[in-house]
């Protein structure tokens, strides 16, 4: 009860921050079509809830496995399994909201941590990604409570906080490779242990002692993925998605420049221009108190995103995910100084801070969660998530009308690819069905047409890939994609391939 009482005002605010959080993430859920490595990630984690020696199948394309394995649960609970993986976000998202709050306060101010808070459940940014059934939520999930328990350890320099640290970044590295980074920024937050008065003349010595042991402790987690088989393609397909320093020399800036171009897109979107000028504000404000713990939190935030935009082939808003949610923790510091200079009311400080904010925010995460996509998306986002073949429109109402068709007798589903939206987001549907699938590209494979001649047979494909190639075949049903800006769309379709 005392704990209550002390922290009654905090506790009040994180209630409705929560409240907040999920009205703007659970709605409508799968309103937004399924996108390529959503059913990708979800289909892993299908085969892996089947079969146990496969439960490092992901290892095989380069990826770490640990959401897939957090999702297998979830099915036991939600029939949808597109559902399922993005409650599985969702969830990931909320322990974000969970770290930007507690870390702000760390390194802030109460009042600051609420702002921030706020700004976390509304920003476009998070509304948007914590929706969906990617691993780049999961991620910073793991980030920003790293960040807080590497600063907490330089306060107190506990075996315990040292341990959980090294949980936290094995997590991190279990969800996706680029979480090692955390590993290599660690050393970093001895910017808050110098200048301390308090510090012993051991305290060195001790907090490289603890951070070894934190060290020691995710190197131990991420190498659980021997024992799996073919653990060495998490370092041989780096060279799918990253430059190597040796293929950038002459052109250093030739990835950095353009990426920088993508960003100037993306960050006045999906964050608002009034957000990112508080972000601003913040960081001066930050920097110009030098603030240690402040910047620690600057440097754990542009080390990932620097080295990305330097070195990264593929480039999506998404890969920045965790440093969006440090730079809400500065969005919540310079709201918090800004009204801390008005000489009105908390309630008009309160009214005011919340008119600068909220309506551009709701006015995209009304349009995501009712109509989407949100006219304010990035163009790129917008050809990904919903316009160009990545976007799977349709595909449970597909599915369901395989699955009548097959309760009585055999069905073959040829699909216009093998990995990816196709066939992946149509057979997370038809887990365990009397259906066989078999991947085509971009046309009707002899194999599925040889399989009309003894069995009902449909081809699954995006419209205008297959359009002039397929023939002998009869419409069923077709699926709209988001309109292009020139005013043209693509459609999913489903045709049955005639004997």
């Amino acid at each position: 009860m005392k704990f209550l009482l002390k922290y009654r005002i905090e506790i009040i605010f994180l209630f409705f921050l929560a409240i907040t959080y999920f009205i703007l993430r659970l709605p409508n859920l799968t309103a937004q079509p399924i996108f390529a490595d959503e059913a990708i990630y979800i289909r892993w984690a299908q085969v892996m809830r089947a079969e146990p020696t496969l439960r490092f199948v992901s290892v095989t394309d380069g990826k770490t496995p640990l959401f897939m394995w957090v999702m297998i649960p979830l099915f036991k609970f939600i029939h949808d399994p597109l559902q399922a993986g993005r409650f599985l976000s969702v969830i990931a998202g909320f322990f974000t909201l969970l770290g930007v709050f507690f870390l702000t306060k760390r390194v802030f101010n109460s009042k600051a941590a609420i702002w921030a808070g706020l700004f976390y459940a509304i920003t476009p940014y998070t509304v948007f990604f914590d929706r969906m059934a990617l691993v780049d939520s999961m991620l910073s999930a793991f980030t920003i409570w790293v960040i807080y328990f590497a600063l907490w350890l330089m306060e107190s320099l506990r075996l315990d906080v040292a341990m959980i640290l090294g949980y936290l970044m094995g997590g991190a590295v279990l969800t996706k490779t680029p979480g090692l980074i955390n590993i290599l920024i660690l050393p970093f937050s001895l910017i808050g242990f110098y200048g301390k008065k308090d510090r012993k003349p051991n305290s060195l010595l001790k907090i490289i002692i603890l951070w070894t042991v934190a060290i020691i402790i995710a190197l131990i987690g991420y190498n659980l993925l021997r024992l799996g088989p073919e653990f060495n393609k998490l370092s041989a397909r780096n060279s799918d998605y990253v430059f190597s320093p040796f293929e950038l020399i002459g052109r250093p800036l030739d990835p950095f420049i353009p990426h920088l171009h993508d960003i100037a897109d993306w960050f006045p979107r999906l964050f608002t221009i009034p957000t990112l000028l508080i972000i601003a504000i913040g960081i001066f404000i930050a920097l110009k108190n030098l603030n240690k713990k402040a910047i620690i939190v600057l440097v754990w935030l542009l080390a990932p995103m620097l080295l990305s935009m330097a070195f990264l082939k593929t480039f999506t808003a998404r890969y920045l995910l965790t440093s969006i949610a440090p730079l809400l923790v500065f969005a919540g510091f310079g709201l918090s100084k800004i009204l801390e200079r008005l000489k009105v009311s908390n309630l008009v400080k309160a009214i005011f801070g919340l008119t600068i904010i909220l309506p551009l925010a709701l006015i995209f995460d009304y349009q995501l969660l009712v109509s989407p996509p949100p006219q304010a998306l990035p163009k790129e986002e917008r050809i990904g998530y919903f316009e160009d073949w990545t976007a799977g429109y349709g595909f449970k109402d597909i599915a369901n009308y395989i699955l009548d068709r097959s309760s009585a007798k055999r069905v073959v589903v040829g699909t216009d690819g093998f990995f990816g939206t196709l066939p992946d987001g149509i057979e997370i549907y038809l887990d365990k069905a009397n259906v066989a699938i078999v991947g085509s590209s971009a046309t009707i494979s002899a194999q599925v047409r040889n399989a009309a001649l003894d069995n009902e047979t449909y081809f699954i494909g995006s419209k205008n890939n297959l359009a002039g190639k397929v023939k002998n075949v009869v419409l069923i049903k077709e699926y709209p994609k988001a309109k292009r800006a020139d005013g043209s769309f693509d459609s999913t379709v489903l045709y049955q391939v005639l004997p």
